[in-house]
C-alpha cells in the first residue's frame, strides 16, 4: 500500500502514476496488436471494419471504467481517512454494484446492436466482420469490468505495481491469441476480438486472487458484498459522476465516428490510425488523471488541502512538458507512425493520419490540463462541473458533425476537438480556483 498523503508531491504522484504508465502503453500495446494484425492478416477492409465500431467498445469500456474509477475515489477517501472498515466495505460494494451494471449493461448493448451500427453509417461492405467483431467485445464487458474495479481498488489503496504485472501478462498472452485465433483457427475479426476477452479474464482473475492472498483488508465475507442502501447511493453518485463524464466523452466521439463512417475505408483506416497514435500521445495525460483522483482523494480524506495546490500544480507542468515533446514527434516522424499502426503504404491514408497529428497535437495543453483539473475535482467530492465540461464535449462535437463535416469534410473532424478543448477547459479552471485558491478555501492539514 501507498500512503499518498505524506512525502514531496511530485515524488510521490510520480511513483504512484509509474506503474500505470507501464500498464497503460501495454495496455495500447495489445490494443495496437489487435489492429496491426488484423490489418497484416485480414486486409484494410476488415482493419476498417474493426475501426468503424471502435467508438462502441470504448463507449462502453469507457462508462464501465468511470464507473469502477468513481468507486476508488471513495475508498480512497476511507484509505486516507485510516478507515480500514470502510475500505473493505466499499471495496466489496464497489465490485458487487459494477458487476450487476456490467450485466445490464450488455444486455441492452447486444439486444440494441444492429441500431447502434446502423446509426454509425456501417456500410454493408463491413457489416458482416464490424457485428462479429464488436458482438464479442461487448459480451466481454462484464471481464472488463471485473479487472478494472480490482485495479482501481488497488490504486485507490496505492498498490499499482500488481495490476501492472497483471496487464503485462494479459498482453502478451493477447498476442499470442490474436495470432493462433487468426492464422490457426481462421476466427477472423471476431478472433481477434475473442483473445481480447480472454486476455482480460485472466488479468481480472488473478487480480482479485492477489488482492485477497497480499492484504488481509481484501479478505471479503460474503456480508460484505451485501450492499446497504446508503453505501449504494454514496457509490452510485461518484460512480455514476465519473462514467457520465467518461460516457459524454465517447458520445461526442461516437458522433464524429458517424460522420467519418461516410468518408471511406481510406479516411477510416487512417483516422483509426492517427487515433491509435493519439492514445499513446495522451497516455501521460490519462495516468495523470487517474492519479489525480487517487491523490486528491486520499488528501482530501486526510485535510490535506495544502497538498492537493501543490501536486495540480506539479501535474499541470509534468503533462505540458511532455506535450511540447508530442508536438516534435508529430511533425518530424507522422506519417511513419501512422506506417507503423497500419502497415499500409497508401499515400492517402498516411497523409490524412499525419495532418490530424500534426494539427491536434498543436493544442495538447488544453487536453492535458482538462485531465488533471476534471480528476481532481471528482477526488475532492465536486461532481458537477466535470460532468458540465463533459456535456461541452458531447455538444460541441455533435454540432460539429452534423454541420461542419459537411461542409469541410474531413479537416471538420480534425477541428474539432481542439475547438472543444478550449471550451471545456474554462469551466474547469474557475471551478477549481474557486475551491481550492479563493480566499474561503481551507488552508493546510496537519
Amino acid at each position: 500500500m501507498n500512503d499518498l498523503t505524506k512525502g514531496k508531491p511530485s515524488q510521490v504522484m510520480l511513483r504512484f502514476a509509474f506503474p500505470i504508465a507501464l500498464g497503460n502503453i501495454f495496455q495500447l500495446f495489445y490494443s495496437l496488436a489487435d489492429t496491426r494484425v488484423v490489418g497484416s492478416t485480414l486486409g484494410m477492409d476488415s482493419l476498417a471494419a474493426v475501426g468503424a465500431t471502435t467508438s462502441i467498445s470504448t463507449l462502453f469500456i469507457g462508462f464501465l471504467s468511470g464507473l469502477t474509477n468513481g468507486f476508488a475515489i471513495l475508498v480512497a477517501r476511507e484509505y486516507g481517512a485510516g478507515h480500514k472498515d470502510g475500505v473493505r466495505r466499499l471495496s466489496a460494494g464497489s465490485l458487487t454494484l459494477g458487476i450487476v451494471t456490467a450485466l445490464v449493461l450488455t444486455g441492452v448493448c447486444v439486444a440494441f446492436l444492429p441500431l447502434l451500427l446502423g446509426i454509425l453509417n456501417v456500410s454493408e461492405e463491413l457489416m458482416p466482420e464490424a457485428v462479429s467483431y464488436i458482438r464479442v467485445i461487448l459480451l466481454g464487458l462484464v471481464v472488463t469490468l471485473a479487472y478494472n474495479g480490482c485495479a482501481g481498488i488497488l490504486r485507490a489503496v496505492g498498490d499499482t505495481t500488481a495490476a501492472l504485472v497483471f496487464l503485462i501478462c494479459a498482453s502478451f498472452l493477447n498476442i499470442a491469441l490474436d495470432l493462433m485465433f487468426i492464422l490457426v483457427f481462421h476466427m477472423g475479426v471476431g478472433g481477434a476480438a475473442f483473445a481480447t476477452v480472454v486476455s482480460q479474464s485472466v488479468s481480472a482473475i488473478a487480480s482479485f486472487i492477489y488482492m485477497q492472498k497480499r492484504y488481509e483488508i481484501f479478505r471479503f465475507r460474503m456480508s460484505d458484498f451485501r450492499v446497504n442502501r446508503e453505501d449504494a447511493r454514496s457509490l452510485y453518485t461518484s460512480g455514476l459522476s465519473m462514467a457520465t463524464m467518461m460516457s459524454l466523452v465517447f458520445f461526442g466521439t461516437l458522433a464524429l465516428q458517424c460522420a467519418i463512417n461516410t468518408f471511406g475505408n481510406d479516411t477510416i483506416v487512417a483516422h483509426t490510425a492517427a487515433r491509435k497514435v493519439t492514445e499513446f500521445f495522451m497516455l501521460p495525460f490519462t495516468v495523470m488523471s487517474a492519479t489525480m483522483a487517487t491523490y486528491c482523494g486520499q488528501n482530501m480524506g486526510a485535510g490535506r488541502l495544502d497538498r492537493i495546490r501543490t501536486g495540480i500544480w506539479q501535474a499541470l507542468v509534468m503533462t505540458w512538458v511532455w506535450s511540447a515533446g508530442m508536438i516534435v514527434l508529430s511533425y518530424t516522424a507522422a506519417p511513419q507512425l501512422i506506417h507503423m499502426v497500419t502497415g499500409t503504404d497508401r499515400q492517402q491514408v498516411l497523409r490524412t493520419g499525419a495532418q490530424y497529428l500534426k494539427f491536434d497535437t498543436l493544442f495538447y495543453f488544453a487536453p492535458a490540463a482538462i485531465c488533471v483539473l476534471r480528476n481532481a475535482l471528482q477526488g475532492l467530492g465536486e461532481h458537477r462541473i466535470p460532468v458540465w465540461s463533459s456535456f461541452i464535449e458531447l455538444a460541441g462535437k455533435v454540432l460539429i458533425a452534423f454541420f461542419l463535416t459537411p461542409v469541410l469534410q474531413y479537416w471538420g473532424i480534425i477541428v474539432a476537438e481542439p475547438i472543444v478543448w478550449i471550451l471545456m477547459v474554462i469551466p474547469l479552471i474557475v471551478q477549481i480556483r474557486r475551491l481550492l485558491w479563493s480566499d474561503h478555501a481551507g488552508s493546510t492539514g496537519a
